[in-house]
C-alpha cells in the first residue's frame, strides 16, 4: 500500500474551510486543487460539524449526544447524533454537485476522520470517563468506525467516481502517550497509554482502513513533535504534519524525519499558513522550509516530487474566505514546483 496513487505534482487540503456553505466550499477545493481535492469539514456550523462529531456521525451501532463537557455515548440516536449525520449527508450532496460541474472525475479524493486515539480522547462514556480509558469500549469504538466507513467510503466513490483515500487526524496522540490529558475531576491525568499498545491500536485502524479501500493511509498530526516512527511502524503510508511547527534544530527529531523518508513513506508537508500572515508569501518564500529540509538532510531535492504532497499548515477553519483561496492557490502551485521546480531554485 506504499504506492502513491495520487498524481505527480498533486497537492491537497488538509480538511477543515471557513465558512457554513458546504457548497461553496465543496466549488473552491474542486477549483483549486483539481488534481486531489478533498472532502471539506465545515466546523463553523456547530455540533456535528467538528471533527469528532463528524466521526461519530460514522458510526454503526453506536451514538453520541452533547453534554456540557462534549460528546457522550448515548443510548440511541437522538437529536445531536442526527445533526451529525445530515451534516454529513448535505456534504457529500455537495461534493457530488461540484464534481459533476468540473465535469470529470478527479483521480483521487480524500476524506479525513478522526484516529482511534483522537476519538477514543474526545468521547465520554457515561460516568463522564473518556472512551480510551475502557479498552473493550475503545475496541467497539474502532469496529464500529471501521464498518462506517466501508459505507462512507462507497458512497463517495458512487458520487465523485474516484478512489478515496482516507486520512486519519489525531492530534490527541501526543497528550495520549504523554499522560497529558485530564480525568474529569481534573486532579488528575489519564495514565500514559504505552507506545507499543497505541501503534497496535492503530495499526489495526489503518490495516482496516487500506482494506476497505484498496489505497494508501494517511495519518495526520500537527503537533510540533509528532511521533513518526510510531506512525510509520502502525502501517501509515504517508505522514501529514506541519513543517513550520517542528523544532529543527532537534538532531533527534531531524534523523527520525530522515528515516521515515529514507523508508518510502510519503510526507504531506504543511507548509501554507493556516492564517493571513499580513505579508505576501510568494512561492518561494513557502517552499523555502521545505528547501532547507531535504538540503540538511541530504535528500535530492527530486525527493519532493517523488515522495512529498504540500498542504496548509493544518486546517484552515480560522482563514478568512480570501486567505483560504489563497492558501489552497499556493498549496497548487507548490506541488506543480516541486514537480518542476523553477530556475531560480
Amino acid at each position: 500500500m506504499n504506492q502513491p496513487v495520487w498524481p505527480v505534482a498533486a497537492a491537497t487540503g488538509i480538511g477543515s474551510m471557513p465558512g457554513t456553505d458546504p457548497a461553496e466550499a465543496a466549488a473552491v477545493v474542486f477549483g483549486e486543487l483539481p488534481g486531489f481535492p478533498h472532502l471539506p469539514e465545515l466546523p463553523a456550523r456547530g455540533v456535528g460539524a467538528d471533527l469528532l462529531g463528524r466521526t461519530a456521525s460514522m458510526l454503526v451501532d453506536l451514538a453520541v449526544e452533547v453534554v456540557p463537557s462534549g460528546y457522550r455515548v448515548a443510548a440511541r440516536p437522538g437529536h445531536d447524533h442526527r445533526r451529525g449525520t445530515d451534516l454529513l449527508r448535505w456534504d457529500l450532496d455537495a461534493l457530488q454537485e461540484a464534481r459533476e460541474k468540473a465535469g470529470a472525475a478527479p483521480p483521487v479524493i480524500k476524506a479525513q476522520l478522526a484516529g482511534p486515539w483522537t476519538l477514543g480522547a474526545g468521547i465520554e462514556l457515561a460516568r463522564g470517563h473518556r472512551v480510551l480509558t475502557d479498552r473493550g469500549a475503545l475496541r467497539d469504538f474502532v469496529s464500529s468506525m471501521l464498518e462506517g466507513l466501508t459505507g462512507h467510503v462507497a458512497e463517495i466513490t458512487a458520487r465523485t467516481g474516484a478512489p478515496v483515500v482516507v486520512q486519519f487526524d489525531e492530534p490527541s496522540l501526543p497528550a495520549v502517550l504523554a499522560g497529558g490529558l485530564p480525568t474529569p475531576s481534573g486532579y488528575g491525568n489519564v495514565p500514559a497509554v504505552p507506545e507499543p499498545e497505541a501503534r497496535d491500536l492503530l495499526s489495526t485502524v489503518v490495516e482496516g482502513a487500506a482494506k476497505i479501500t484498496g489505497q494508501p493511509v494517511i495519518v495526520h498530526c500537527c503537533a510540533a513533535r509528532p511521533p513518526l516512527a510510531l506512525l510509520r511502524a502502525a502501517g501509515a503510508a504517508a505522514i501529514a504534519f506541519d513543517l513550520s511547527a517542528v523544532d529543527e534544530t532537534s538532531a533527534s527529531l531531524l534523523d527520525e524525519i530522515g528515516e521515515t523518508w529514507d523508508s518510502g513513506a510519503t510526507f504531506f508537508l504543511g507548509l501554507v499558513p493556516t492564517t493571513d500572515p499580513g505579508t505576501r508569501p510568494g512561492l518561494r518564500d513557502v517552499a523555502e522550509p521545505a528547501l532547507e529540509l531535504v538540503d540538511r538532510l541530504g535528500f535530492n531535492r527530486g525527493v519532493l516530487a517523488e515522495r512529498a504532497v504540500p498542504t496548509p499548515a493544518c486546517g484552515l477553519a480560522g482563514a478568512t474566505t480570501e486567505w483560504m483561496r489563497r492558501a489552497l492557490s499556493l498549496t497548487r502551485d507548490l506541488g506543480r514546483a516541486f514537480a518542476e521546480p523553477p530556475e531560480t531554485w
